[in-house]
């Protein structure tokens, strides 16, 4: 029986990083979750133990701090480039990089009506997310959101759904529709692209396309929250989503002699239906590398 090495690769995951920019009284807090993988030709390491190419996973979370103080991390697809560029180009064996990184919102708390220099509150569970494979010359960029918490307490309904046996669901032309947004967007190319302005005219899109669709199933909200952002956003290739339904369930209060017309509510954390779907511009550039996760 023959037996090889498949694909591997290896890195630092989760290196927390937090840097503050003072601009004199004024403080400018940045908070960042860095992960990197690194493939090549690993073979030895893998089959012998010679670590003669195997840059350690120590020294490139020591790179990421490093490359944190000699230049201000601007945008989070930036620094992902700068990080998977360097490793490519240092390390004979190393052939592609993938850089992860999220963001965790702060916000400034207000003080008698004003932001305060230097004191901040956390932004809730929303990070925004990139993906950086470098490989060679080239770079892939897959940018998102993670936690985006929507709901709408009307405009979706659920029904005409197959019955059998099993079947205990009541059908229902108004509902709650909730959820927690999951969202990756492929970009095409990577040069003269406005990173923060991107992702803010996305992430509008979508919260309008979900308020303002009158929805028939999450399925239809999906796809319609993709479609909406490539419309209105050519330097995207493709969107993939993927939405819990955060189920709410109308309580029976005729046990107590009351009516509920749609008003009181049970919000059930699990079991949940999990929805995820994308929409791809038929003239899309070939996605390479840019959604390889954890294994080639």
């Amino acid at each position: 029986m023959g037996i090889s090495l498949g694909p591997n690769q290896y890195g630092k995951s989760e290196v927390r990083l937090v840097t503050v920019r003072r601009e004199g009284a004024v403080h400018h807090l940045r908070d960042l979750t860095v992960s990197t993988a690194l493939r090549g030709d690993l073979t030895d390491t893998h089959l012998t133990g010679d670590n003669s190419a195997v840059l350690a996973t120590d020294t490139q979370k020591n790179t990421v701090y490093a490359f944190a103080k000699q230049q201000d991390v601007g945008e989070i697809e930036d620094f992902a480039l700068r990080l998977g560029r360097r490793f490519v180009r240092t390390q004979e064996k190393i052939t592609s990089a993938r850089i992860t990184i999220a963001e965790h919102g702060w916000d400034r708390i207000p003080v008698d009506g004003v932001p305060h220099d230097h004191a901040f509150s956390r932004a809730g569970g929303e990070t925004r997310t990139t993906a950086v494979t470098v490989r060679e010359n080239r770079a892939w960029i897959v940018s998102g959101v993670d936690g985006l918490v929507v709901l709408k307490s009307t405009g979706s309904e659920f029904h005409g759904f197959p019955r059998d046996e099993y079947t205990t669901l009541d059908e229902t032309d108004d509902r709650i529709l909730a959820t927690a947004v999951t969202a990756r967007w492929r970009y095409q190319g990577e040069g003269g692209i406005d990173w923060a302005g991107s992702h803010r005219e996305i992430r509008r899109t979508m919260l309008e396309t979900f308020a303002t669709k009158h929805s028939l199933s999450l399925q239809q909200t999906l796809y319609s929250m993709g479609e909406a952002v490539l419309r209105a956003r050519p330097e995207v290739a493709e969107v993939r989503l993927s939405l819990p339904n955060k189920h709410h369930f109308l309580v029976d209060l005729s046990p107590f002699g009351l009516e509920n017309p749609g008003e009181v509510f049970y919000a059930a954390d699990r079991p949940y239906g999990l929805i995820e779907g994308s929409a791809v511009r038929d003239e899309a550039e070939e996605p390479g590398p840019a959604w390889t996760g954890a294994v080639l």
